[in-house]
């Protein structure tokens, strides 16, 4: 917390950039399930669906460079409230889609619109984890606590997003989810910037831009650690094992597309909900207050092993299957599940570990940094989605993000325990 923030304050600025954010991803896991299952109805191929994303991706790259810039010239809360903006802006343009286009049309404008949103999110998640660094409580593990429950509990948000997503596109069509959702986005926007308390730092007129790139060694290894993580989670999750599912769930017919859409919906709804709740329990099940900081940053090479085994296993499971089968799919959900949780700690542990490393004075710099890594993984993730899938199937997939991790496991030794963290 800096020095000129009064606890009171801290913690109603804390309470309100996480309602700004829950409802931010809210609608931008909405909006991925709505994209991805509209289109894959109208034909989109795997490859095709996974260019939908990539846009979305490349901008998070550049916005998280530039966001944390903007951030420490500007203040928080004005690059909080461009995110929010931009997302309601982002789904009014999504309404403009006409089904007479031609697919190239359609990917291109879809692209673009998904590249908005991609900055949106950016802007917004950068703002929500670098507000959390300046206004938690140095003492007794505040700041793992309030990273935890900030993380966790918007990706529970983005979970019951993907099942709105569903329900929404199968009861009232692309069109009326899309401008629902904006509008009340647009009202939540509002209520926030009347309602925002003090206690966010409103930016320095001397930040230069040439600070975001990170000078710590830690700050280097984590984010090229975080760009494997997440690209072994988005490999499958995009495109390979939504598809996948509607494969084995629909059998062509209406009623059937629509069971199918439910039924992905609300599994990848129950992905992400596990996934933020197993986030928000990270430092309890890390026993955070009562290790040294230099075990925990030595436990994030244990525990992205510990993950890569999950693919590896689903992967020779897959082969093992002479085709579809009702084992199959249990193991994969069940599998899948266990991923999502040991994930959630590996993610939750990232989250902390950076704004550890971070100095106070440049932690939107650093959080920036370290986003735009994460955008890159999931950029690689998006893209390899769609490319392996269409060339291998499902053991290819899982056979990358097994690699993926091994990848991130290895780069994760290189983190040391030796310096101290940052104040």
């Amino acid at each position: 917390m800096t020095a000129q923030t009064k606890p009171q304050e801290g913690l109603s600025a804390y309470v309100a950039v996480t309602a700004a954010y829950w409802a931010f991803m809210l609608t931008d896991g909405a909006l991925r399930m709505l994209v991805l299952l509209h289109f894959h109805t109208l034909g989109f191929s795997p490859v095709q669906l996974a260019y939908l994303f990539v846009l979305y991706e490349v901008a998070g790259m550049v916005t998280n460079l530039a966001a944390g810039w903007i951030a420490a010239r500007f203040g928080l809360t004005s690059t909080l409230y461009a995110g929010l903006a931009l997302q309601v802006a982002a789904l009014l343009a999504l309404t403009q889609l006409d089904s007479a286009w031609s697919v190239a049309a359609s990917v291109a404008f879809v692209m673009c619109v998904q590249g908005a949103s991609g900055v949106a999110k950016d802007l917004a998640k950068m703002s929500s984890k670098s507000a959390v660094k300046l206004l938690a409580p140095s003492e007794g593990g505040g700041l793992f606590r309030w990273v935890a429950v900030l993380t966790g509990s918007k990706n529970a948000v983005k979970g019951v997003g993907f099942l709105l997503g569903a329900v929404l596109l199968a009861s009232f069509g692309f069109v009326w989810a899309v401008l629902g959702m904006a509008v009340v986005l647009a009202f939540i926007l509002v209520a926030v910037m009347l309602f925002m308390p003090a206690g966010l730092p409103r930016g320095r007129k001397g930040a230069k831009f040439s600070e975001v790139f990170s000078k710590s060694a830690n700050v280097n290894w984590l984010s090229a650690a975080r760009v494997f993580l997440f690209g072994a989670r988005d490999v499958w999750f995009v495109v390979g094992i939504p598809i996948y599912f509607y494969a084995v769930l629909s059998d062509g017919s209406e009623a059937g597309n629509r069971a199918a859409f439910f039924m992905i919906g609300s599994f990848m709804a129950l992905w992400i909900i596990l996934y933020g709740a197993v986030q928000a329990s990270a430092p309890k099940v890390l026993r955070a207050a009562s290790r040294p900081e230099g075990a925990l940053i030595r436990a994030a090479r244990g525990w992205a092993a510990l993950l890569c085994a999950v693919p590896a296993v689903l992967t020779v499971a897959v082969l093992a299957a002479p085709g579809p089968a009702p084992w199959l799919t249990v193991t994969l959900v069940v599998g899948l599940l266990v991923f999502g949780a040991i994930f959630a700690i590996n993610s939750s542990l990232h989250s902390y570990l950076i704004l550890a490393f971070s100095r106070s004075e440049r932690v939107t710099m650093d959080v920036g940094f370290y986003y735009m890594a994460n955008a890159g993984g999931r950029l690689l993730g998006t893209l390899l989605s769609g490319l392996t899938y269409q060339l291998g199937g499902l053991p290819l997939v899982l056979g990358t993000a097994t690699v993926m991790l091994a990848l991130a496991a290895l780069i994760s030794g290189r983190l040391s325990d030796e310096t101290p963290l940052a104040a």
